[in-house]
């Protein structure tokens, strides 16, 4: 049977630019080229994962435009595992789900070679447990192998035998929402007003709104005496390779609002301490008016919690361990900003990703930068 999503999806598949969407034997819907050669040429597979409380219809846009202007290269699956209130069942479950519904999406598409993952908000928590379900080691070479086509020879592993290329996060709470100001923005009246008290509060009964998903993003969680699930992830925990993984990307991107985005801070979202948050004033080219900071940091070796350094300003201790465990590997980080130029700012959550076409379209530029840096 067919989801809400997929219908919504399904409804507009033969929509703009020759791209075409149908469900997939996996769950979730396939957007791909409407044309046979390039159809059949796509190789690399693009998972895209919704937010909270969200749909695959959400990147209905960003998944037309892919495969628009990457006809022969992409094919576009919307995930629809998590949909709705499933999201509030705990990033560690809703990874779980994610994970089998790609396995499932590659067995039915032995063409695929290669594998990219854009999430949007919790989506990219999401994503993170997810590919550390599915990574696979770099197997040793031996005699046998030299006799035989290894598909996974990676020296970095792949994603369930893929080659992995771009890890893409869209305003995703990376070290949580618990901290102070974690989720305030400049010029504008915060989700908590950045009152510390108010956010200790809201710790607390979290869970009674979001359930297990509040849990992690507060960082309350302690299943069985265990760390917070969130922190648990900066390392490979168990089974469970979650920063072999992320490594194995090609690229890890980090697209974040500076401001005006009432669910997700900039700190969060960009994995910085506060006294890392860059100045900035005009957008860097007309091609993308709200992009206005681009930086590339390469990964650290500093592998310790500087938490003896921090300040009043800074994150606090269990944060700066989540800083300090995924800035191990570098990032790319795009910093976005619909504030005066913008009519559409106060929902810039939304906007970012052009969860709806007409009512967030100032945020077409940020897709468009997207996929003219997208490796295929």
């Amino acid at each position: 049977m067919r989801s809400e999503g997929s219908e919504r999806m399904g409804d507009a598949g033969s929509g703009k630019g020759g791209a075409c969407a149908e469900e997939s034997v996996g769950g979730g819907t396939d957007v791909r080229s409407s044309s046979g050669p390039a159809a059949e040429a796509a190789d690399h597979l693009v998972v895209m994962v919704h937010g909270i409380l969200g749909s695959p219809a959400d990147w209905k846009f960003a998944a037309e435009q892919f495969v628009t202007e990457l006809p022969d290269k992409v094919i576009v699956h919307c995930s629809d595992r998590n949909m709705n209130k499933l999201t509030l069942d705990g990033v560690d479950v809703m990874g779980e789900r994610l994970a089998e519904e790609v396995t499932g999406v590659i067995k039915k598409s032995p063409n695929l070679q290669k594998i990219s993952f854009v999430a949007h908000s919790i989506g990219g928590l999401v994503a993170r447990y997810a590919i550390g379900r599915l990574y696979n080691p770099p197997r040793r070479k031996t005699q046998e192998d030299t006799l035989c086509d290894v598909r996974d020879d990676s020296q970095s592993g792949t994603i369930c035998g893929l080659e992995a290329m771009n890890f893409i996060t869209v305003a995703t709470p990376h070290l949580g929402s618990r901290g102070n100001k974690q989720v305030i923005n400049q010029k504008v009246v915060p989700f908590l007003f950045g009152l510390t008290a108010i956010e200790k509060v809201a710790s607390c009964v979290i869970h009674w709104i979001f359930r297990r998903t509040g849990k992690h993003l507060f960082l309350t969680d302690s299943d069985e005496g265990k760390p917070p699930l969130l922190q648990r992830m900066v390392e490979n925990c168990d089974d469970l390779h979650f920063m072999s993984a992320l490594q194995a990307f090609k690229r890890r991107v980090a697209y974040s609002n500076v401001g005006y985005d009432h669910i997700v801070g900039w700190r969060t979202s960009s994995i910085r301490r506060n006294s890392e948050l860059p100045k900035w004033e005009d957008p860097l080219s007309e091609r993308y008016p709200h992009i206005v900071h681009e930086e590339y940091t390469a990964g650290s070796r500093n592998d310790k919690c500087t938490s003896d350094s921090l300040t009043d300003s800074d994150c606090d201790v269990l944060e700066e361990k989540l800083v300090t465990g995924l800035t191990r590997l570098s990032w790319e980080r795009v910093d976005v900003s619909f504030h005066n130029i913008s009519i559409q700012r106060f929902a810039a959550h939304s906007v970012i990703q052009v969860k709806d076409p007409f009512t967030h379209s100032e945020g077409t530029d940020v897709i468009q930068h997207m996929m003219d840096h997208f490796l295929t």
